[in-house]
């Protein structure tokens, strides 16, 4: 497909290189990696499919990230953000999102605007129908600490790009929530009759360990960048956390803060 932008095609190097596995069967793209690939820009990250043969291949893939030199430069930072899959960012600042089924679970996926960017065979996939996509089952600090991570990378991408409201969302709502979900492991924390659906709930009166400056990880729509550093700051001083990422956001956020030239 000619028209794509420079990095997508970055998955198409990478279905070229798994087409040496038989056991791949196809590489889909998802997002503004499907069929909307006029949505991709410089800020975009890339969602994808793998398709494979069997379970044991892919327990393999999911195991072993190497097969992502596929789509050139170095993996800097992996985890798994899902039972299906992985999220990794590379050094040169590629992210990307990916999950790995066999042919009948992919029949069983709710997804919708799917684009084949290869496949083994002419015979026609049958990724399941739109739907709301359930809740992860993942609840560990990893998880919880490694994607509001990667929500502060994605939202002040989107900030980048002037989409301020779905920045605030990434910032100030989902990746908060997981700083909630981190503040509920820990065992010295004491919630107030803690909800199970809404970790919200009550949060102002619960008796922490730490300092959790909410007004400062949340304070408003025109606060993106000032509430991605407050959140960055808590989760560096409280956990252990990846430096490429890390560096990543450090980044996103000196740009945004850097005074315009004009």
């Amino acid at each position: 497909m000619s028209g794509l932008h420079p990095t997508l095609l970055r998955l198409d190097a990478l279905a070229a290189h798994l087409t040496a596995d038989e056991h791949v069967q196809a590489v889909l793209g998802l997002g503004s990696a499907g069929i909307e690939t006029h949505r991709f820009d410089e800020h975009s990250d890339i969602d994808f499919f793998v398709v494979v043969d069997n379970t044991a291949t892919k327990e393999q893939y999911l195991r072993d990230v190497s097969w992502l030199v596929g789509f050139g430069g170095e993996v800097a930072h992996s985890f798994v953000n899902d039972p299906n899959g992985r999220k990794a960012l590379f050094a040169d600042g590629l992210f990307v999102e990916y999950a790995i089924f066999t042919p009948d679970q992919l029949a069983a996926v709710p997804i919708a605007g799917a684009r084949v960017v290869w496949s083994r065979t002419e015979s026609e996939l049958a990724p399941g129908s739109p739907a709301v996509p359930s809740a992860t089952a993942i609840d560990t600090v990893d998880f919880h600490l490694n994607e509001a991570l990667t929500n502060l990378f994605v939202g002040l991408h989107r900030e980048s790009r002037g989409e301020r409201l779905t920045a605030m969302r990434f910032i100030q709502v989902y990746a908060v929530d997981r700083v909630l979900a981190l503040v509920r492991l820990d065992p010295a924390s004491h919630l107030d009759h803690p909800d199970r659906f809404e970790a919200t709930r009550r949060i102002e009166h619960a008796r922490l360990p730490t300092d959790l400056p909410l007004h400062r990880m949340a304070p408003g729509y025109a606060h993106n960048v000032a509430a991605a550093g407050a959140v960055l700051d808590w989760l560096t001083t409280h956990h252990t956390t990846n430096p490429s990422i890390t560096r990543a956001i450090h980044h996103l956020i000196d740009e945004q803060q850097r005074p315009s030239p004009w």
